[in-house]
């Protein structure tokens, strides 16, 4: 199984980017049961979640991304999506893509996508 980011890059503040991760190798059922998130991780510092959507559909935010990011998700094409709005010089990091099953207690990780938000 290997998760591949995409969609990062540089770009001025006020912009948007669009990160997707697809799920490679992946059986359906293990994606449709995982919980899937972002993760932020900026240099130096440790790595945070910044959204996740549960099975149930439950979607939180980090209170620094509300408003700004939506996370989104495509059961049948195995993606999760990040739509970043508003970008601020401070969402500048590593994003990665995690997707966490108890059901099938299984834990995946992408390789992460750089973002760079210039001021």
């Amino acid at each position: 199984v290997q998760l591949v980011e995409s969609g990062g890059g540089l770009v001025e503040a006020g912009g948007s980017l669009r990160l997707s991760c697809a799920a490679s190798g992946m059986i359906l059922s293990v994606f449709s049961s995982s919980t899937k998130a972002w993760y932020a991780q900026a240099p130096g510092k440790q790595r945070e979640m910044v959204a996740h959507i549960a099975t149930d559909g439950t979607i939180y935010y980090a209170d620094s991304v509300k408003g700004r990011f939506t996370i989104s998700r495509d059961n049948n094409r195995k993606k999760v999506f990040l739509q970043m709005n508003s970008l601020k010089p401070e969402d500048t990091a590593v994003y990665y893509c995690n997707l966490n099953s108890v059901a099938y207690g299984s834990d995946y990780w992408g390789q992460g996508t750089q973002v760079t938000v210039s001021s």
